[in-house]
This record gives C-alpha cells, sequence and structure tokens, in this order.
C-alpha cells in the first residue's frame, strides 16, 4: 500500500505521520523543528528496521490506534462488548485523512463491526499538542465501551526514563522518576477526581529533553506506558492516556457518539522551556478571558484566623487588620450558612446563617468595601450533610445504592451532579447569593471523593460551573479539593485559580509550588503566608521566609495578624507591597528552574522583557558555609544588567552579606556573567530567603 506523510510544526518541535489508505496511521517523528525542505520519506526510511527470526511476517504497527491484532500484544486504544458480554474484536483501518496546516484527523473505519474512530492532533501555537479520540457506533445494535484512550504515543526510543507524581492530602505532587522498563506503567485513580497524587501528569526524559503530557479532565484517569518486550513491532514503548469510565463501561445506543477528554502533551529541551511552554498553552488556550484579568489581588483568607468561631464583630476586625497589611481581598471561609458551626452539618443550605449574620451579609462586606477590599465567600455546592435541610427533603439526591449503607467522608455524603434537579437547586442558590451580595469571588471546595461511583459527575460539575459563570461573568472562581485534589486543564478552563495544597508551610510550599509550576503558571497558584507554628507540620518559621515563599505565586495570607508581632505584621506588610511591585512580570513572564548543588536550595526566576525576579531559598542547613552561587537563567549573554536585593532581608543572613550598598544601589553585570558566574548570597542557614531583582540596562 502507498503511505504518504504529513507534517505538523510548532516553534520548537515537529510531528510528522505515515498515513497508509486501508492501513494504519503512524506518529513516525517526534523531536526538534525539522528543516522546511526535510525529506520525510528519508527521515521514516533511516529509522525503518528490518524484521527480525521473531517476528510476525508483517510486523504490526500500533500507532495512532493500537489494537490486538497482527501479533501486537498492547493495550488497545478503544475496548467494547456486546451486551452478552462478548468482546468485540476490532480491525480498523485508516478510510480518510484531513491535514489542515498544523492540525490532522485521522478517521478509522471496522466495516464489519460497524465502528468509526476519529483521532485529531492539533499543533497549538504555544507548542502544545492537542489530542482527541472520538467516535460512532453505526452497528444497528447498542455496544459497550469499556475504555477509550484520548492518546496513544508511540515513544520515541531516545525517552528512556518518567516522571509521574504522587502525595497525598497536604502532601502533593511529589515526583518519582524511574526507567521506561520492561514491566511498563499502569496507573489509574478511582476517586473521581484527579487526586492528589498528579496521577493525570507526567514527564518523559531524554537527557535534558523532556515531554509532559496531561490528561485534561476533572475525573479518574487510567494512564499506561507499554514497552514492547516481545519484539511484536518495532521496539518503540506506547503511552496511553484516558479518561477511566463507569464501572461496567458506557452504553452506545445505535447512532451514538462516544469519546472521553483531550490529552495535552509538549517536547521541550529543557523542563524550564516544558513550563513555559504550558504556561502559553495555559494563558492563550485555557484559562478564561486571560488577557482580560487584572492584577491578582491578595487575599486573606478567615479560615487560619477564625475558623468556624465567626462572628460578625470578630470578622469585622479581621477585615480591618487585613486592610492595614496592604490586603485587597477579605473571604470568608467555612462556617457561614445553615447550622454550619461544625463540619457535620449544613452542606446544602446554602442561606446566610442567622445565628452568625443576624443582618445578612451586607453589614460585613460593606465594611470590606468600606476597607477598599472586595469580598469572597467559600461554598462546596457538590456536597451535602445528612444533617441538613436539603438532606431531609431529598435523601435520594446524594451518590447512593439503593438499599445499601450511605457511608460518609469528613461526615458529608456527595451530590449525583448528573441530575438536573440537583443542578438547577444548587445554580439557584448560589445565584442568588450572587444576586443579593456584592461577591467578587468562590472558593470553591471539594473536599470529598466520589463513591459509590456514577457517570455523568464531571459533566454535570461542568455544567453548573459553566452555567454560574455565564451568569456572572466577572465572579472569580478558585478550584480547591481539600487541596490539590482537582487541578487540572478541564476545571482551570471554568476557573481563575486553583489551591495547590492545604499545607502552608513554606518549607513544604517550595516543593509544592515549583512542582505544580512545572505545568501551570503562578498567577493560577494560590500561595498563602501561613501561621506560625504550621497548624499541618507544626513548624515554627520566620515571617520573612513565609513571606518571600508566598509572593511566588497568587499571593495570599491564611493567618491572623491579631496574634503576630509588630515586627511580623511590619515584615509581612513590606513584602505585600514588594509582591504588588512585581507581581505583574511574575504572571506574565516566563518561568526559569535554577539549579543549586546544594539540595536544601530551591531557586526559581522569572523573566519578562528586560526585567526579571528570582527567588533562592534555603530549607535546611547547608553543608558549606559559603554556599556555591545562584546562577541566573534566561537572560542575554551580552547585554547588561542591574541586580539589586529588594529589602527587607533575611533577618540572620543579611550579616553576612558582602558589601550591603552595593546590594541596595544595583551590582552591574553581564547576562554571561549571572548565568555562568552567579550571584554569591549567604545560604547557609535554614529559613533563608532571597529576592533577586534585575533590570537591563544596556
Amino acid at each position: 500500500m502507498r503511505v504518504e506523510y504529513l507534517r505538523c510544526d510548532g516553534a520548537q518541535a515537529t510531528l510528522v505521520f505515515a498515513l497508509e489508505m486501508g492501513g494504519a496511521a503512524d506518529c513516525a517523528y517526534l523531536g526538534p523543528r525539522l528543516p522546511e525542505d526535510e525529506d520525510l520519506a528519508m527521515l521514516v526510511a533511516a529509522a525503518a528496521r528490518g524484521r527480525h527470526e521473531n517476528q510476525p511476517d508483517v510486523p504490526p504497527v500500533p500507532g495512532l490506534l493500537p489494537e490486538r491484532k497482527g501479533g501486537w500484544q498492547g493495550p488497545p486504544a478503544a475496548r467494547f462488548r456486546r451486551l452478552s458480554g462478548e468482546a468485540i474484536t476490532t480491525d480498523f483501518r485508516l478510510v480518510s485523512w484531513l491535514h489542515d496546516g498544523d492540525e490532522l484527523t485521522c478517521r478509522f473505519e471496522d466495516a464489519l463491526a460497524g465502528l468509526h474512530v476519529s483521532v485529531h492532533w492539533a499543533m497549538k501555537p504555544s507548542g502544545a499538542v492537542f489530542c482527541l479520540t472520538q467516535g460512532w457506533n453505526e452497528s444497528g445494535a447498542p455496544i459497550i465501551l469499556e475504555h477509550i484512550a484520548a492518546l496513544s504515543l508511540p515513544i520515541p526510543a531516545r525517552f528512556d526514563s518518567v516522571t509521574t507524581f504522587s502525595g497525598r492530602w497536604a502532601g502533593e505532587m511529589q515526583e518519582h522518576r524511574q526507567p521506561i522498563a520492561p514491566n511498563g506503567l499502569a496507573r489509574a485513580s478511582a476517586g473521581g477526581k484527579p487526586g492528589f497524587g498528579g496521577g493525570n501528569w507526567l514527564l518523559l526524559h531524554a537527557g535534558e529533553e523532556v515531554l509532559g503530557a496531561h490528561l485534561a479532565t476533572s475525573g479518574d484517569h487510567e494512564t499506561r506506558i507499554f514497552c514492547d518486550n516481545a519484539g511484536a513491532a518495532d521496539g518503540r514503548a506506547l503511552l496511553q492516556m484516558g479518561a477511566a469510565l463507569a464501572h461496567g463501561g458506557e452504553l452506545i445506543p445505535p447512532g451514538g457518539a462516544f469519546g472521553g477528554a483531550p490529552v495535552v502533551f509538549a517536547l521541550a529541551p529543557t523542563r524550564s522551556a516544558l513550563a513555559q511552554t504550558f504556561h502559553r498553552h495555559l494563558r492563550e488556550q485555557v484559562l478564561p478571558h486571560r488577557a482580560a484579568w487584572g492584577p491578582r489581588k491578595v487575599h486573606l483568607n478567615s479560615w487560619e484566623a477564625l475558623g468556624f468561631n465567626l462572628s460578625e464583630e470578630g470578622l469585622t476586625r479581621l477585615a480591618e487588620d487585613s486592610a492595614s497589611l496592604g490586603i485587597e481581598r477579605f473571604v470568608l471561609d467555612d462556617g457561614w450558612f445553615g447550622g454550619r458551626r461544625s463540619d457535620q452539618s449544613s452542606l446544602g443550605d446554602w442561606t446566610v446563617s442567622p445565628d452568625v449574620f443576624p443582618n445578612g451579609l451586607a453589614p460585613l462586606i460593606a465594611r470590606v468595601h468600606a476597607l477598599g477590599m472586595d469580598f469572597g465567600l467559600w461554598v462546596e455546592p457538590e456536597m451535602i450533610s445528612p444533617d441538613s435541610d436539603l438532606y431531609r427533603q431529598h435523601p435520594g439526591w446524594c451518590l447512593h445504592h439503593e438499599g445499601r449503607t450511605r457511608p460518609t467522608m469528613r461526615g458529608q455524603l456527595a451530590l449525583d451532579m448528573a441530575r438536573p434537579e440537583v443542578r438547577d437547586y444548587l445554580f439557584e442558590r448560589l445565584d442568588a447569593l450572587l444576586r443579593d451580595n456584592p461577591i467578587a469571588y468562590l472558593k470553591w471546595d471539594h473536599n470529598r471523593d466520589l463513591f459509590p461511583s456514577a457517570p455523568g459527575q464531571v459533566e454535570g460539575f461542568y455544567n453548573l460551573l459553566d452555567r454560574l459563570r455565564a451568569a456572572h461573568p466577572m465572579v472569580e472562581i478558585e478550584s480547591c479539593a481539600s487541596g490539590g485534589g482537582r487541578i487540572d486543564l478541564g476545571v482551570l478552563a471554568r476557573t481563575t485559580r486553583v489551591w495547590p495544597s492545604d499545607n502552608n508551610d513554606a518549607v513544604e510550599r517550595l516543593r509544592i509550588i515549583p512542582a505544580w509550576s512545572q505545568f501551570l503558571p503562578l498567577e493560577v497558584l494560590g500561595s498563602h503566608v501561613g501561621p506560625s507554628p504550621n497548624p499541618i507540620t507544626g513548624r515554627r518559621l520566620h515571617m520573612d521566609f513565609r513571606a518571600k515563599v508566598a509572593m511566588f505565586g497568587h499571593m495570599g495570607v491564611e493567618a491572623d495578624p491579631a496574634r503576630m508581632t509588630d515586627k511580623e505584621r511590619e515584615s509581612l506588610a513590606a513584602h505585600i507591597a514588594l509582591y504588588k511591585q512585581w507581581r505583574g512580570l511574575l504572571h506574565s513572564g516566563a518561568l526559569h528552574r535554577l539549579a543549586h548543588p546544594d539540595e536544601g536550595v530551591a531557586a526559581m526566576m522569572v523573566t519578562d522583557g528586560d526585567r526579571a525576579f528570582a527567588l533562592a531559598a534555603q530549607t535546611a542547613f547547608s553543608p558549606v558555609f559559603d554556599a556555591a552561587p545562584v546562577r541566573l537563567a534566561g537572560l542575554e549573554p551580552q547585554a547588561h544588567y542591574r541586580v539589586t536585593l529588594p529589602e527587607p532581608w533575611p533577618p540572620r543572613a543579611q550579616h553576612y552579606l558582602a558589601n550591603p550598598e552595593a546590594w541596595r544601589e544595583g551590582i552591574t553585570l553581564s547576562g554571561a556573567a549571572l548565568m555562568g558566574h552567579g550571584l554569591a548570597l549567604p545560604l547557609t542557614h535554614p529559613e533563608t530567603a532571597w529576592v533577586i531583582a534585575v533590570e537591563k540596562i544596556a
């Protein structure tokens, strides 16, 4: 059969496809951008291999739609069965394709089974690749779809290791790197959301080169890497990512369509370049109306200050203390509604509690506005408490199996978001809150796994969010799920911020924020100054350290200013002012991960035009007193820059700083010197953090 070769190009990468009408479609090249005149047939020929003794006579090519046929032993992209339970053995053949610039859509047909599948890949302007697999049942009989992968990517052989992420509550996104070994990789979630481990994000490594991939769904996922140990095909490993369907699969009626969530992946020469590609993609393609966002306002959230101990008087005092620090948004957390005096009641009763607010929210909001701040509110719409008016009225609205027990988690049940009447009720209550009160921001929480599992939960959640955003387009919404339990591009297409972790400990955040920022830009990552001692880790940290770490994200405060010393409040206010000075750059520039030989030093830098801002923080006691210089990145080698260390300085470390006045006035160095030689900063002691300001002068 005749094979045709097509290419899709991005700024840094090229995809080359080999298409065989009546046969398979394969991604034959994924790598750095090729010259425009590259001979694609020769490129593919250079990578071709002769058949060896232990292969089928016609070695199978799993390609973009792998199947169990022709001797290939890996997982198929799609699995089907009949209502009788009989598995459907498929034989899809490529029947057409559409190549439009940097997009390719391949259509496959199994005429005998009456099934059609479309595989769509698009190289976006950001350099990220968007992948989606969809299908249609034309068999004339209903079938069961057991699984469909949004992406089946033949992994180029140069990639020899994979980084996956694991985690738990308050310990999200822990990196684990391992070889792409013969036993492959299999990961899945079953809690109705991506979970704390970041299981639908991964990295493939080939030296410094890196490929990042993400399944863009707020539901469960399945990720696999299959290694072709048997040698039935060409020896390449295969990456598959897809949404996990409900137990038993999905019924597809005659003429019905099927498909899952999309996958986004990107190739880059370094991890910093990969982060920049993902950040561009979110800013250009995902985040709603990103170009129209104003400065990211500094939050104060009431939870760590007051918990459930709410009163109008106490909240007014907290708001006044917040405004004195330069806070711009006051967020009232849990406890404001129904009979909610603890976490054991009232979820679903979204009416203002007369016990706490006898005059409603209006007086508090008016005072917040008078102080120059806007007002935000915590909600958890998808949940219901057994001890609530809503549950007593509609006990069947929660996820449950009739006649079975209804186990709780955190004292609560989950609403069945697939039911229109549930969504209508939630919209009516939230819409009334937003119409009756000038609320600028919702912290939308999701504190429970979804069990028993049921289809339609993600779609119902998206439907409610979309409906609410259409009615109140100016209201900002944060996605929280006990921290980072539901962070994905599906939810970020509908929100303006996520909560990376309930753990505000600055030492922990120096791992959590860099891990999330591998994929997400800093402006969507809530980063708060927590109390000391930290309520989760018990660690005591200096205010200077906590505040500097919190600046690298969407800065906020989750502590009670009344419990701070005068020096702590002065330091916090100074850092808030510094954040306001630099947040425009931090939230629009290119993020660079700065390497340092000391394992206790975490460093990152953001560049934008002629300016840059960096953080270097020490979490441990350095093995050497004079720590290695911090080398910057992303500068023009031949240009010259003025470098300063914005104050306040870390109290203990500043005594070891040579030439303090020179650092205040600015040291002039070339980009080559800053990137190659670096800056000698005192980074010996734990709780030491410096911020570095860089401005081009010639």
